[in-house]
C-alpha cells in the first residue's frame, strides 16, 4: 500500500504550497475507517482510495480533489456521516465526498448503449462541480485495472458500462489518455481474442522492423532541423482498441491499416516566419508523405 510520505511527495511536485496536514489527516481518517474491509483481491480496501488518489495528483489536481479521492467511499462504505466530514475536513469537501457517493448510487448495470449517452447527460448534470466527475472516473479506472479480480460476470457488465459511458465521458472532459486506456481494459474484457490477435500482429510487426518509432523520430527531427524548425515530437502505438474499431470502421485487415502508430509534432509557431521560409506546417506535410505507409499520415 502507497504510504502518505509518497503521496504528500507526488502532490508538492506540482503544488508546493499543498495542504499536507489536511491530506495527512484524510489519509488516516480514511486508513482508519476501511481498515476491516478488504477488496476482492484480498488487499486491504484502503489501497483503492490512495490508487485512486494518486491518478488524480498525475492530472496535478487540487488539494480537494486528492482529499476527496482519499474518503470518496468512506459516506458509502463505512459509518462517517456528512456532519462528521465536514466538521474535520470542511462543507466543501465533505459536498464533494457527498456527490461521488450519489454518482456511485446510480443503477448503472443495466444501462443499454442506445440509452448512454441520456446517462452520461444525467452524469454532468448531477455533477455541480466537475471534481466529482474526475474523482468517479479516476475510481473507475483504478477499479477496471484490478477488474481481474471479480466474476467474470460482473466483468462483463462493468466492462459495458466502462465502454458506454466512462471512456466516452473521459474524452468529453479532455481526457483522451484515460478514455484510450478505459477503452483497452474494456475491451479486454469484451473481446480478448480480438485484443491479443492484435497485440500478436504488433510484436511481428516489431520482429520483421525492429521498433520504428525512435528511427521514425529521429528522421523526423533531422527533417525539421535541416529546414530550421525547432519541434518537440513524440510516437506511440495506437492502443488494440482503437485499431479494432478502425479495423471495423474500415473493413480492412491489420496489414492494410495506415495509422497503427501515432505522431505528436509541436512547435512555437505555424505561421511563416519569413517569405523565404516555408511554414513548419508545410514541411511537416511534406515530411508525412515521405513516411512509411503503417504511420498516421493525416495532413495538419
Amino acid at each position: 500500500m502507497i504510504d502518505i510520505q509518497t503521496l504528500v511527495d507526488h502532490v508538492r511536485t506540482y503544488n508546493p504550497k499543498c495542504n499536507e496536514d489536511l491530506i495527512r489527516r484524510a489519509y488516516e481518517y480514511g486508513k482508519e475507517k476501511h481498515s476491516k474491509q478488504r477488496r476482492q483481491s484480498g488487499e486491504l480496501y484502503f489501497t483503492h482510495p490512495i490508487e485512486v488518489a494518486i491518478i488524480l495528483a498525475g492530472q496535478k489536481l487540487d488539494d480537494d480533489t486528492i482529499i476527496t479521492a482519499l474518503l470518496h467511499d468512506t459516506l458509502e462504505d463505512t459509518d462517517a456521516t456528512f456532519k462528521e466530514l465536514t466538521e474535520l475536513f470542511g462543507v466543501e469537501i465533505a459536498q464533494l465526498i457527498d456527490g461521488v457517493t450519489k454518482l456511485t448510487n446510480l443503477e448503472l448495470s443495466s444501462v443499454q448503449a442506445k440509452q448512454a449517452e441520456n446517462f452520461r447527460k444525467l452524469l454532468l448534470a448531477m455533477s455541480q462541480d466537475l471534481r466529482v466527475l474526475l474523482v468517479k472516473l479516476g475510481d473507475r479506472l483504478h477499479n477496471m485495472r484490478t477488474i481481474k479480480h471479480m466474476k467474470p460476470e460482473k466483468q462483463i457488465g462493468k466492462a459495458r458500462e466502462t465502454m458506454d459511458i466512462f471512456a466516452p465521458l473521459a474524452g468529453r472532459m479532455g481526457m483522451q489518455w484515460m478514455r484510450e486506456e478505459l477503452e483497452d481494459l474494456a475491451f479486454k474484457v469484451l473481446n480478448s481474442e480480438a485484443r491479443n490477435s492484435i497485440i500478436r500482429r504488433f510484436i511481428n510487426l516489431r520482429d520483421q522492423s525492429e521498433d520504428l518509432i525512435p528511427s521514425i523520430i529521429k528522421d523526423v527531427r533531422s527533417l525539421l532541423s535541416a529546414n530550421n524548425i525547432e519541434a518537440s515530437i513524440t510516437g506511440r502505438e495506437k492502443k488494440p482498441y482503437s485499431i479494432w474499431r478502425k479495423m471495423e470502421e474500415k473493413q480492412q485487415s491489420f496489414s492494410r491499416l495506415s495509422d497503427i502508430y501515432g505522431f505528436r509534432i509541436i512547435t512555437e509557431k505555424i505561421t511563416e516566419r519569413a517569405s523565404k521560409q516555408k511554414s513548419p506546417v508545410s514541411v511537416i506535410n511534406e515530411i508525412l508523405q515521405k513516411l512509411p505507409s503503417v504511420l498516421d499520415k493525416k495532413p495538419l
